[in-house]
């Protein structure tokens, strides 16, 4: 999930549509809404978080500070303007990136990814045996050959490689896919396509990669 920070609602709406269309989830927050959000979320919804964009605002500058002392997730700032001075204050404050628009969300994936990368350390592309998981966009493979998977079904596949030294919820998977502030879609939506996903896998391969055990939640396995 995404998350935009940006007091002009045409503009943060804007980019909630695009997200949507590329199948990834997002909420827009005025600066008041965010503080508050924040301030009283908790460790589940925080890790669901892919990363922060934020818009142009005074205040933005002091913004990292405050993420910081709850998340992790990368922090992009959006420019309306090629302005060196202003560049480097936002860098200065802690920001990872800053992107200059127009800008496709694709685009805004692709380097929150990277700025995720750099932080722990892995690779554009993760190869388990068989199968090789990519991060930008790209089905699966097995064996070479591309596994073409919905859209959703293949995040969930990237965020349980992303995390395969731990075990994950149903509702971290949901919070992470769909978003935390869904309310029209119910978070059983996940056994359907992680019961798909796996079956999908299991057929390729032969095997499971990943486990899932009830009450705890699922692991990739490799």
């Amino acid at each position: 999930m995404f998350v935009i920070v940006d007091d002009r609602s045409s503009v943060a709406e804007s980019y909630v549509s695009g997200f949507s269309r590329e199948g990834f989830s997002s909420v827009s927050l005025g600066e008041g809404e965010f503080k508050e959000w924040i301030a009283s979320a908790s460790d589940q919804d925080l890790s669901a978080v892919q990363g922060f964009l934020l818009g142009d605002f005074d205040r933005r500058p002091a913004y990292p500070e405050m993420i910081r002392t709850h998340s992790r997730a990368p922090i992009l700032a959006l420019s309306d303007q090629k302005c060196l001075t202003q560049t480097l204050e936002l860098f200065t404050a802690g920001i990872d990136d800053v992107v200059r628009k127009p800008v496709h969300v694709r685009e805004i994936v692709a380097r929150t990814d990277a700025v995720w990368r750099r932080v722990n350390s892995t690779a554009s592309a993760t190869t388990q045996g068989r199968l090789q998981v990519f991060f930008d966009g790209r089905d699966p493979e097995i064996d070479g050959e591309p596994l073409p998977l919905p859209r959703r079904e293949r995040h969930i596949l990237e965020y349980l490689v992303k995390n395969s030294k731990r075990r994950v919820t149903k509702t971290q998977i949901f919070n992470t896919i769909y978003g935390i502030f869904n309310d029209d879609v119910d978070e059983s939506v996940v056994e359907g396509h992680m019961s798909k996903l796996r079956k999908k896998l299991r057929l390729q391969l032969g095997y499971d990669v990943i486990d899932a055990k009830r009450y705890l939640g699922y692991q990739f396995v490799g």
